[in-house]
């Protein structure tokens, strides 16, 4: 038998460190929560609800490599992803012409290509970050809501936001959403 007197170093990595496994085993396994933002004007409801990064690198890569989920995370720390949610309370289809004054095409495209101009976070720290990418989330007048995911780049992790948003689609005006927690897990 051959024994080496070289100690092997391994690259620190997710696997050595339990708490961040345990933190993603429960995001992809368990799933997630976080409190739901949410403001009634005139029958409409919009709802905004912040989700972990974590949550969407699990999503997409999986936990074959979890050494690169957290690499990615590393590099992604100061993203924000929100959901954001329009419901009327009829559950009638919110694009039709008498909600937005456009027509249905024209209220799609809105939510496609233009509403990310309706939309930005502010700091604690009174830093104003414009919402950099929209994902509409179209459900082809299936569901009876509108969904649309939010992107916001450059906020330290740790920071309190508030969403800012100018209600162009609807006409309801500046709504604002004061997120002063993180998501928490949900404990089965």
């Amino acid at each position: 038998m051959l024994f080496s007197c070289k100690k092997e170093t391994k690259p620190k990595n997710i696997e050595d460190d339990s708490s961040i496994r345990q933190q993603l085993y429960r995001l992809e396994n368990v799933g997630w929560k976080s409190k739901i933002h949410s403001e009634a004007i005139e029958g409409i409801n919009f709802s905004a609800t912040e989700v972990p990064v974590q949550y969407y690198l699990l999503k997409d890569q999986g936990n074959q490599d979890l050494f690169l989920i957290d690499s990615l995370y590393q590099e992604n720390k100061t993203e924000r992803i929100v959901e954001f949610v329009f419901t009327q309370e009829e559950e009638e289809d919110l694009l039709k012409e008498k909600f937005t004054s456009l027509s249905y095409e024209d209220g799609v495209k809105y939510l496609s290509f233009s509403i990310d101009k309706d939309f930005y976070v502010v700091t604690s720290k009174n830093d104003t970050i414009p919402c950099s990418g929209v994902n509409y989330e179209r459900n082809f007048k299936i569901a009876p809501f509108q969904k649309i995911m939010l992107f916001f780049s450059g906020i330290d992790p740790e920071e309190e936001i508030q969403l800012i948003y100018n209600d162009k689609l609807f006409g309801k005006g500046t709504i604002k959403f004061q997120f002063k927690d993180t998501y928490t897990e949900i404990l089965l």
